[in-house]
């Protein structure tokens, strides 16, 4: 794959759209000299949702070990294992997902994955750099989302990995929805020789 190809998916979650986001997110994604090659906005279905947050073990242990930790800092019973736990944590992200629209789009250039992570900042909001999206625009934590038993507000996903990403855009878009274009700024960001520039 050459590097100015790569792609990353980015959903805007129902928070951003309810919470007038979307202009804000895109307009910092643009500006690094990303371009958009597919848009939709919609109302996720359980289905895609599974198929696009499609977990291993591990992760649901590593993740259900956090709840109990977070749930024994605040003098919660812990009632389940993290096994248990970690799989619950998807059930409430789908729950989340599907109760409003969010728009789903696929960013494409050099690095897009790592450009759209250091945008978007870390999974946590109270851990994210200030700069980031999530960093400036929420103060949801793991501890208070998983005291109340709700998904984590973090208004953004992004792929994490240029494999995962490819896996991910297929849940959301058929191959002919994804545009192939050039712009003219790519001229700038990737011709070696820049010809053309003078006349």
């Amino acid at each position: 794959m050459k590097f100015d190809k790569q792609r990353s998916l980015v959903l805007l979650k129902p928070d951003a759209v309810q919470r007038s986001l979307i202009g804000e997110i895109l307009l910092r994604i643009e500006r690094t000299g990303l371009k958009f090659t597919a848009f939709k906005f919609l109302v996720a279905t359980e289905d895609q949702l599974m198929r696009h947050y499609n977990k291993d073990e591990k992760w649901f242990l590593e993740k259900g070990e956090r709840t109990i930790a977070d749930r024994k800092l605040h003098g919660l019973s812990v009632e389940k294992t993290a096994l248990a736990y970690g799989k619950e944590i998807v059930e409430l992200i789908v729950h989340f997902m599907t109760a409003g629209p969010m728009l789903a789009f696929v960013v494409e250039g050099n690095e897009a994955v790592a450009v759209v992570k250091k945008l978007v900042g870390a999974t946590e909001p109270k851990t994210s750099d200030v700069g980031t999206i999530r960093g400036d625009y929420t103060v949801d934590s793991y501890d208070h989302s998983s005291v109340q038993n709700r998904a984590v507000r973090n208004l953004v996903h992004c792929s994490e990995s240029p494999e995962e990403a490819e896996r991910e855009i297929q849940v959301w878009f058929k191959p002919e929805e994804l545009i192939a274009y050039s712009t003219i700024q790519e001229k700038i960001l990737y011709d070696v020789n820049l010809d053309g520039i003078l006349e």
